[in-house]
């Protein structure tokens, strides 16, 4: 080994949460996404407006890592809602090219999130699904990302109640602003 250089890296696997972490957990992803689904089942419209894929992985961060930068209330609200936005113009402006749409969408998304401090994983999966998404995602055309922040409003309601109730978790580290940035 050449002096200076260190060794093998060792990485740790996560500690496996106590079982109250994992029941709290639990109970937000079981409300927000029942809450969105009875919202979805009872509204006119299809479900498909309501409930998409990509608040599966949100719930994994505001419910299983709520502490996570990624799972703050501005990249829930403002990554859900600029990628369905995005997802939205690039289906327009390519609807005979879905393949073109769908990598524009996704690669525009991450970088308008990025630049807006807004990153949030599940938003290249709502940017997606606005593009390959069934009929009545592309029906709704620009009113898509309305039901699209609603669900992420009825998720972040949902984390700011569960995850506050016990005493060793705390939601959210910060709202717009991060208190640790200059």
């Amino acid at each position: 080994m050449k002096p200076g250089a260190s060794g093998p890296r060792h990485h740790r696997l996560p500690r496996v949460p106590g079982i109250m972490e994992i029941v709290w957990s639990w109970l937000g992803a079981f409300t927000g996404i029942g809450l969105i689904a009875l919202l979805a089942q009872w509204w006119s419209k299809p479900a498909a407006l309501m409930l998409i894929g990509s608040y599966g992985a949100s719930s994994v961060l505001v419910y299983g890592a709520p502490r996570s930068p990624f799972a703050q209330p501005r990249n829930l609200l403002g990554g859900h809602v600029i990628s369905a936005l995005t997802g939205v113009a690039f289906f327009q402006l390519f609807p005979d090219s879905q393949p073109l749409a769908a990598a524009l969408a996704v690669a525009t998304a991450i970088a308008l999130m990025q630049v807006t401090r807004t990153l949030h994983p599940p938003g290249g999966a709502t940017a997606l699904i606005a593009v390959l998404g069934p009929q009545a995602v592309h029906d709704a055309g620009w009113l898509f990302p309305l039901p699209v922040a609603l669900g992420a409003a009825i998720l972040l309601a949902v984390a700011l109640a569960i995850n506050n109730l016990p005493g060793q978790r705390r939601y959210p580290e910060y709202w717009f602003r991060d208190p640790q940035a200059p």
